[in-house]
């Protein structure tokens, strides 16, 4: 192992558009190494999205079951959505909370943020403790297939995850930061 510093420095000699989509921009990048070499670098763009981990009042979590194109199977989530253009994360988070799982939250707390694939993709997920959950009625976008909302326990939730029937990246980092800081994201005087 080095004890060297990685450099950061990296100059783009060439950035190739390859596709761009309603959802994501692909380029294929020339950039120069700091040694001087060149490498290929194929690489997605994304807006970035917003995670919202609902937690009710009597601490069980919402979570929402939907179908997933490209795996071709439905998985358990946590509500979720793209950031619209120039939106900031805690607008998002709102909205796609109460488009996927009808409730609306009173308060939000960004717990973390993350890069689910920085090999190729410059997507930044940011994850939110969404709480003073109130109900209401979903209002999924056209695009969008139907939802099952389903509401588990913390205990649930452990023993699905240990189960290996939880597969979603963004839910597996909400429910496990959740699991280990139940308290961290809430505020200590939620009367």
């Amino acid at each position: 192992m080095g004890s060297g510093r990685l450099s950061m420095k990296r100059k783009v000699i060439k950035q190739q558009p390859i596709y761009e989509g309603r959802v994501i921009k692909v380029s294929v990048d020339t950039v120069e190494q700091p040694d001087g070499s060149q490498v290929i670098r194929e690489v997605v763009r994304h807006p970035g999205g917003a995670v919202a981990v609902p937690i009710l009042p009597d601490g069980r979590i919402v979570l929402v079951r939907q179908f997933r194109y490209p795996i071709g199977r439905a998985l358990l989530e946590l509500p979720a959505g793209k950031l619209d253009p120039a939106e900031p994360p805690e607008v998002s988070v709102l909205r796609e909370l109460e488009e996927e799982s009808g409730f609306r939250a009173g308060a939000i707390r960004k717990i973390c943020e993350f890069f689910p694939t920085p090999g190729f993709c410059d997507e930044v997920l940011h994850i939110f403790i969404a709480y003073d959950l109130q109900p209401g009625r979903q209002h999924l976008e056209v695009d969008e297939e139907a939802m099952s909302v389903e509401i588990y326990s913390k205990t649930e939730l452990s023993d699905m995850i240990a189960r290996g029937e939880i597969v979603d990246g963004k839910t597996l980092v909400g429910l496990l930061w959740w699991l280990a800081c139940p308290d961290a994201g809430l505020p200590t005087d939620r009367s």
